[in-house]
Parts: C-alpha cells; sequence; structure tokens
C-alpha cells in the first residue's frame, strides 16, 4: 500500500507540472506521432513493391506494428532510464536517491515518469483495429484480456532488458552507453521474425527477447497457430526478465560507493 500511495502521489505531481506547459506537451505528443507515422509509411513503400513478405501480408505486418506500439508505449512511459548513468552515476545523484526508506529503482522509475508516452498506445490500438478490420479479425471475450497480459509481459521484457543495461553503470561508469544500440536493435521486434536469418532469430527470442514485445503476442491475434506458443510464453518471458534485471540492480547497488572526484 506504501508503494501504491507514492505511485499515485508521484503520478498527480507529475500532471500537475506537465499540465502547465500545455504547448510543450502537444508538440510532443505530435513529434512521436509523426515519427510512428514515418515507420507505417516504410511498411507502405515496402508493400509498394511486393504483395507479401515471406508469407506475411502487408496489413498483417501493419497489425504487428500496431501492437508493438502498445507495450513500447508503456514501456516508454514508466522505464524512462536512458539517461541514468549520465545523471544518477556521473553526476551522482544516485546519493541522494540512496538517503530515502523506498528502492531505489521504483524511485527512478517515479522521477522519471513520462505517462504522455502512452498516448501511443491509442496509435497503436487505432492501426490495430484499421489492420483488423482489413483482415476480417473476429474478438473472443477472453482476447482483451490476453491483450492486456501481452502487452504487460512486452513492457516487462523491454524494461528488463534496458534496467539490465543501466546496470552496467555500477560497474563501469564511463559516459558512453549501449542504450542507442541497444534501442535500434528493439527495433527489430516491429518485424516478423522469420524474415531474419536463424542467428538472428535465436537472438530477438532468447536473448534479447524483443520478438515478444511485437510479432509473437500479435501473431495470437492474427491466428497464426505455429506462433501460439510463443505467445503464451509472453507474460513468462517478461517476469523473467524483469526479475533479474532487478536482482542485478539489487547486486550493483551494493557494488555503488558513491560519487568522487
Amino acid at each position: 500500500m506504501f508503494y501504491m500511495s507514492m505511485f499515485f502521489q508521484y503520478m498527480s505531481q507529475y500532471l500537475k507540472t506537465r499540465l502547465q506547459y500545455r504547448a510543450d506537451l502537444f508538440v510532443e505528443f505530435f513529434s512521436d506521432l509523426l515519427s510512428q507515422a514515418i515507420n507505417l509509411v516504410f511498411i507502405l513503400v515496402v508493400f509498394g513493391h511486393t504483395n507479401q513478405l515471406h508469407g506475411w501480408s502487408r496489413d498483417e505486418i501493419i497489425f504487428i506494428y500496431g501492437f508493438f506500439l502498445v507495450p513500447y508505449a508503456v514501456f516508454s512511459a514508466f522505464f524512462n532510464i536512458w539517461d541514468f548513468n549520465e545523471r544518477y552515476i556521473v553526476k551522482g545523484e544516485l546519493d541522494r536517491i540512496l538517503t530515502r526508506p523506498i528502492h531505489s529503482l521504483f524511485q527512478i522509475i517515479l522521477e522519471r515518469l513520462e505517462l504522455e508516452s502512452l498516448l501511443g498506445s491509442i496509435t497503436g490500438l487505432a492501426i490495430m483495429f484499421y489492420a483488423g478490420f482489413r483482415l476480417g479479425l473476429t474478438v473472443d471475450w477472453y482476447d482483451p484480456i490476453l491483450f492486456v497480459i501481452f502487452v504487460m509481459g512486452g513492457a516487462l521484457v523491454y524494461g528488463g532488458i534496458f534496467i539490465m543495461l543501466a546496470c552496467i553503470s555500477f560497474w563501469a561508469d564511463a559516459r558512453t552507453s549501449l542504450m542507442p544500440m541497444m534501442y535500434n536493435i528493439s527495433n527489430y521486434g516491429r518485424y516478423p521474425v522469420n524474415i531474419y536469418n536463424k542467428l538472428i532469430r535465436f537472438v530477438l527470442t532468447w536473448i534479447l527477447p524483443f520478438a515478444f514485445v511485437g510479432v509473437y503476442p500479435a501473431a495470437f491475434f492474427l491466428e497464426k497457430q505455429e506462433w501460439y506458443w510463443y505467445a503464451y510464453l509472453t507474460p513468462i518471458i517478461g517476469v523473467v526478465f524483469f526479475t533479474l534485471s532487478v536482482l542485478l540492480w539489487n547486486q550493483g547497488v551494493k557494488k555503488y560507493r558513491g560519487a568522487g572526484n
């Protein structure tokens, strides 16, 4: 209850702050929408030269992209730790965090909330409905429940991987970061993994499981039965990777010795 109370208090203060600068909020939302539109245009350009991509139709890949945007929006809203190394290790702000009676990772997540990123999920849902209508997909009573479970699993996969990357800073506090490179790799999860070679498919499934953010859970709703068991693994993979990231974080905090000169 204490952590829930802290979460809603931080959320309340964040919303008050952001609503003081509505124009900035609108510009940020518009830029995110433009970025998503560019990615969608890329898919349309590719299918302007072919009808199928390794057995996947244009609308199916558009549906996968739309699904991907939803867990990615949740991740962007609650796991904004891109600058952890620069802000909390190099500048020493982690010292402040560790003096408070609340888990350090939870506190950093609360400090770095970007709730406006959740608006990206609306775009994702709109794309899914558009593609689903064109594909003639039907919705069963349990689909919304599985959708929420898959989305949370995908967000935890993302969060777990990037928290692990942030943990590297506890042992190597250099200013360089793997975050940008990993972000680029994560984009491969937007597309069907069987269009890649076996090595990349293995990496995207078991090493850096970004495929569980997009294609695998989306394949369930596309009724691709050969991918069903991968879809059911999505929440399990998410919980496993997030749990490992928290354990690694706890070990990293024990190694942290404070900011020096």
